[in-house]
């Protein structure tokens, strides 16, 4: 067969193809349109997902009887006045939308130009256009799609269960309305309100009507202006981290997109602060000028190409970092709910029930098994402000290791438990009364130490309880990880300096990273063969064993011998901040624990240790009444 120009209604089943891939594509494109007619209020209306009919209706500007037949012609638009593809202030500008949706459906559109009495219909079957003729709507436009897809019955193999295709539709919607939260919003199925999102004034109410007060109050807000790039968002907390990207929404000029730029760039910005398996939530907002970036570059517009990508990615991982940063030790408050689900409650005859699963029946609970359940006479006594707490010995042993230069005992543990809480923390005696009370801190004042392992603190209106080596860990992490930028940082001389074999591969890794092994105080140098002698060792360690140290951390360059720099230099700092952080089954005082506590309160991500998980949980009181059936 020799070239030909194809037919006009083959054209437009091609660019239906690139346009319309399911129903929530065609939502998408006509609910834009109405954004851009200047509409504050738009319903949608579906029936079996969208396969079946959708009905868009908007109170928009409207369009006359000319433009009405003009607006199912391919790229005819009135969003390019310029003519300049760089310049786009609309969300839609390809002009093959509603075309490409009459070719391969049923449609009918209704419309009424704002400031005429006249009201105008015409319909497109499979490509096949009808006169147009006089209707009845009050304003703006309404367009119905019936059977998307007939005209190409191959395409609708392709589509899922209603309720999947509904899913992604209320996806589309849930993104534009976050875009534009001066709109309604308005969904609905069969029947069944899906989508009820009146306009408000402030972003902050509209994001909480889409993503629930949860994301509010587990979210940062931060708005960042610098190199022409202004971004505006809310950083969801490390430990409010979800199983998929699913929750992770981007504008670019008030355009939701899905851009390979930004994922990297939140990857970046949360390196570190999650588990590898979980994904950040997060709500990003990016104006950049017209020019600095092409919205055409995909049929859809879900994608956008940035003239200066490596810039627009620096903004967003500082801008991210520091943003999370400053929530500091904060974590997720739907941990709680996580752990009070996950408890189990003895009813009144002994037999165990959760908050998440029925009651078992006949079950009963042996006087054994209720004993070691509960706290034991023994278990009391260790508890402050007990006289076997009092009277207890704190070996020499027990106490030594914490002191890294970073948790300073400033005072004998037995003049302390003497006098807590006055002279330990900060105390104000109200006016009139005689009572001292304490001011608590956020993370409340140690109580007691739970399997040598976690703290238990009181706080204002609940308790907390710490992972104390988690916890640590993220607070050495962070002073080696400031070190190695600063520079220098104190070194622990050896008496005796420590000859460690260590291998001739590894000897090498570990002198291409002498400066900054140097920079935390880490003084070594090569001696022979797969051989190094050890120096000294940071003083922020403390008391460590040099030789397992340096075996370690050559074991770590020569295995991540591939990686980038900063990929290497953070798993050093790892590593070091693992061997100087306080161990699981380490016994701890009460000022210790304290100190602690109040470093975390100082210090950036000390919500979530290096792997990303939560280093405390936080109970409300009131939570725990209600799982004593107290309230």
């Amino acid at each position: 067969m020799g070239l030909r120009l194809l037919p006009p209604d083959l054209i437009n089943k091609i660019s239906a193809g690139e346009v319309l891939e399911r129903p929530a594509s065609a939502v998408k494109e006509l609910v834009e349109n109405s954004i851009d007619a200047g509409a504050n209020k738009i319903e949608v209306i579906l029936s079996e997902g969208g396969k079946s009919s959708i009905i868009v209706i908007d109170n928009g500007k409207g369009m006359s009887k000319d433009e009405l037949s003009l607006c199912i012609q391919r790229h005819a638009t009135s969003k390019l006045p310029d003519g300049d593809l760089f310049k786009i202030d609309y969300l839609g500008f390809r002009g093959e939308a509603i075309p490409s949706i009459g070719s391969v459906a049923r449609m009918k559109i209704t419309s009424k130009k704002a400031g005429t009495n006249e009201g105008w219909s015409i319909s497109i079957n499979g490509g096949e256009v009808l006169e147009i003729e006089p209707a009845s709507i009050n304003s703006g436009t309404k367009i119905e799609v019936r059977d998307l897809f007939f005209a190409v019955p191959a395409r609708l193999k392709f589509l899922k269960t209603a309720a999947a295709e509904t899913s992604a539709i209320r996806d589309i919607l849930d993104k534009l309305a976050l875009a534009y939260p001066s709109i309604s919003f308005f969904l609905t199925e069969d029947g069944k309100k899906k989508i009820n999102y009146p306009a408000v004034e402030k972003t902050i109410d509209r994001i909480e009507q889409v993503l629930g007060k949860d994301f509010i109050d587990n979210s940062v807000p931060f708005s960042v202006a610098k190199e022409g790039v202004k971004i505006t968002g809310f950083a969801g907390l490390p430990t409010y981290s979800k199983a998929t990207s699913s929750d992770q929404y981007f504008f670019v000029n008030n355009r939701p997109v899905k851009d390979k730029v930004l994922l990297g760039a939140i990857k970046g910005a949360y390196r570190e602060l999650l588990p590898h398996d979980k994904f950040p939530a997060l709500i990003l907002f990016i104006n950049v000028a017209n020019i600095d970036v092409d919205m055409n570059v995909h049929p859809t517009k879900a994608e956008v190409r940035f003239r200066n990508a490596n810039q627009v990615r620096g903004v967003i991982v500082v801008s991210v970092r520091e943003a999370v940063s400053s929530a500091k030790f904060k974590t997720s408050t739907t941990l709680s709910e996580q752990t009070l689900s996950k408890a189990n409650i003895f009813d009144s005859v002994g037999t165990i029930s959760t908050p998440i699963m029925p009651k078992p029946h006949g079950v009963s609970v042996s006087p054994s098994f209720r004993q070691s359940a509960l706290f034991s006479q023994k278990d009391l006594y260790s508890l402050p402000n007990s006289n076997a707490f009092k009277n207890s010995n704190f070996t020499k042993e027990s106490t030594s290791q914490i002191d890294y230069n970073s948790l300073n005992t400033t005072v004998p543990i037995k003049e302390q438990i003497q006098n807590e809480p006055n002279e330990i923390y900060n105390i104000t005696k109200k006016e009139n009364e005689e009572n001292l009370e304490p001011e608590f801190p956020p993370l409340g004042f140690a109580k007691a130490q739970l399997h040598e392992t976690y703290i238990v603190s009181q706080t204002k209106d609940g308790i907390v309880i710490v992972d104390q080596h988690a916890a640590h860990e993220r607070l050495t992490y962070e002073k080696i990880s400031a070190h190695m930028k600063a520079g220098k940082a104190a070194s622990q001389y050896l008496l005796i300096p420590e000859i460690v074999e260590v291998g001739v591969n590894e000897v090498q890794a570990l002198i291409d990273y002498t400066e900054y092994l140097s920079n935390v105080g880490l003084l070594f140098e090569p001696f022979g063969d797969g051989t190094v002698v050890v120096r000294g060792t940071p003083a922020i360690l403390g008391d460590i064993n040099p030789k397992e140290l340096i075996l370690d951390l050559a074991q770590t360059l020569n295995d991540n011998a591939t990686a980038v720099l900063d990929e290497k230099i953070k798993a050093v700092c790892a590593r070091m901040a693992c061997h100087g952080s306080i161990r699981a089954g380490r016994k701890m005082s009460i000022e210790e624990m304290n100190q602690l506590l109040r470093q975390m309160e100082e210090t950036g991500f000390s919500g979530q240790c290096i792997h990303g998980r939560p280093t405390y949980i936080e109970l409300k009181l009131k939570d725990i009444e209600h799982l004593f059936g107290r309230s």
